[in-house]
């Protein structure tokens, strides 16, 4: 398969609007491509693909020495996303009759050559190619796709194809590589289901469902005994695998963090599978997600970041226990097995979630209203007999969130999207009053939001973006100071980083209010006083 039949998969896939057609998309590229093409497309959707002599300035380089620069910036504006400009603005050469590449020929040509050789390869590549092809290039070499199927759906296709469970998949995915050759024999029913042996591998987490319909609601007043509630912490949702084969602190998509969290490894000195929560503690005292943030997507951790930003888990659940499998046990048996084995162990920055003993909703309701103090999400409920299994199952776990905090903010900036968003512009950057001691008061940048709104929204606010526009710094537009948008977000946190002092996390556009005068936003000092306190 040529890297022109993958541009083909990924132009559809992007315009593609719904999960299930995506699927199909897929499903069926999985059933007509050849070994080892479809394998490392799949790797290419998974974002299991990594180039270090391949990055982003060298596209850059290249097109320069082909491309008028005054051009090249005016086309990039244009078009907004950089990858696109360059596939169609990449001017083809007479005489150029070599035949496109293959998936496999990009993977191994990248792998093999030297750094000072990629820039000729790629520019060969570029030549061979239209500009769908050259579009497929670029993003797969540079690790930006963006075409909506998520790994997890790229392993949903492949498990749908192939008549296979996706909990089967997951369990194998760690034990085998690109192009997954012995993946494909299995599910094909040509050779035997690969085993990881001791390996570490990743077990598709359980999920929780929105507790949010009046139905579903009733149902658990109805029956509160059948229930249990624990607390919803307020970090990142981990996976922690320890055995005789390694050990691996797992993120919720399967990927492998441990190199970020050094000091949780070494203290995994036991043979388990468990579920919890990475936070960070400090005294016993959970401190604000914002600190949890010093800790992530970090390359190099040092003595100084980890002492001042000590981590530990919350430990939920008990998978595995040796080479035992808990997860067909109902819930309150594994929790049980949990705190037994907690006890026994004591490993160091564990310790086990606690249960909250409740009568009534009502009861949980009046703790929830208290959350955010605690640097808490809100609740879990869980079934009693709930068994673990993978992906989101409803009516067996639900997540009672604590209710979001809001801000009514004006619009200051837009930029383009990507993927199938880059005609449009979707992401919005909007700012609160500060007001000074003489009076005077100006708007400060708080936040930036690209989601909430419906389709019809991002059209209108296009169109408005592009009418009221008073300045270019780029891709970005600066626009009149005169629309409001509420801005809901999870919580505020102080940071430097920022020129108002604070960030909001998981900031996102409730409702448009162009009916609301400018002057009337809310004020920095409003979204200063919901700042979470830190705890230390």
């Amino acid at each position: 398969m040529s890297v022109q039949a993958f541009a083909d998969l990924l132009e559809r896939l992007v315009f593609t609007p719904g999960r299930n057609a995506k699927i199909a998309l897929m499903r069926r590229w999985f059933a007509e491509q050849p070994d080892p093409e479809r394998g490392v497309g799949l790797a290419a959707l998974t974002g299991e693909l990594s180039f270090t002599t391949a990055k982003p300035s060298l596209i850059r380089d290249l097109v320069a020495t082909r491309v008028d620069p005054v051009l090249l910036a005016l086309s990039h504006d244009y078009v907004g996303d950089f990858a696109e400009t360059v596939a169609l603005i990449w001017p083809e050469r007479e005489g150029v009759n070599a035949a496109p590449p293959t998936l496999a020929e990009v993977v191994e040509g990248l792998e093999l050559a030297s750094r000072a050789e990629v820039p000729a390869l790629m520019e060969g590549w570029l030549d061979t190619l239209d500009a769908g092809g050259r579009l497929a290039l670029i993003k797969l070499v540079t690790g930006g796709l963006r075409v909506g199927a998520s790994a997890r759906l790229a392993k949903t296709a492949l498990a749908e194809w192939a008549g296979q469970d996706i909990g089967e998949i997951e369990e194998v995915w760690h034990g085998v590589a690109p192009p997954y050759l012995p993946l494909f024999r299995w599910l094909e029913g040509k050779g035997p289901r690969p085993d990881p042996k001791d390996a570490p591998v990743f077990r598709p987490l359980m999920l929780a469902h929105p507790l949010e319909a009046p139905a579903d609601i009733a149902a658990i007043e109805a029956n509160p005994n059948d229930w249990r509630a624990e607390w919803k912490w307020d970090g990142i949702r981990v996976q922690i695998t320890a055995g005789p084969g390694g050990r691996r602190l797992w993120s919720r998509t399967g990927e492998d963090i441990s190199g970020a969290f050094p000091e949780l490894a070494e203290s995994m000195d036991f043979h388990a599978v468990l579920d919890g929560e990475l936070l960070v503690v400090r005294d016993g005292v959970v401190a604000p997600f914002s600190d949890l943030q010093q800790r992530l997507n970090r390359k190099v951790i040092g003595p100084k970041l980890m002492r001042d930003y000590p981590v530990a888990v919350r430990l939920y659940d008990l998978l595995l226990d040796g080479e035992e499998d808990l997860r067909a046990l109902p819930f309150d048996t594994r929790r049980a097995r949990l705190e037994a084995w907690a006890a026994r162990h004591a490993p160091p920055r564990m310790e086990v979630s606690e249960m909250i003993r409740f009568a009534s909703l009502s009861d949980l309701s009046v703790l929830r209203d208290t959350a955010r103090e605690a640097s808490i999400e809100g609740l879990m409920l869980k079934r009693a007999d709930s068994p673990y299994v993978p992906g989101r199952v409803k009516g067996l776990w639900w997540k009672w969130k604590r209710a979001p905090l809001s801000v009514d903010a004006v619009l200051m900036y837009a930029q383009r999207g990507h993927g199938k968003r880059s005609s449009y512009y979707s992401d919005y950057t909007f700012g609160l009053w500060r007001t000074y001691e003489d009076g005077t008061r100006e708007l400060v940048p708080v936040g930036k939001a690209y989601s909430g709104f419906t389709d019809q929204e991002l059209i209108f606010l296009d169109r408005w973006v592009r009418n009221h526009t008073t300045g270019r710094f780029g891709p970005v537009r600066e626009v009149e100071k005169s629309f409001v948008l509420e801005v809901i977000f999870d919580a505020a946190q102080l940071s430097n980083r920022h020129r108002s002092g604070v960030a909001m996390r998981f900031p996102r556009i409730a409702r448009l209010r162009p009916d609301k005068p400018a002057d009337e936003a809310d004020l920095l000092e409003t979204l200063l006083g919901m700042v979470e306190k830190r705890a230390g």
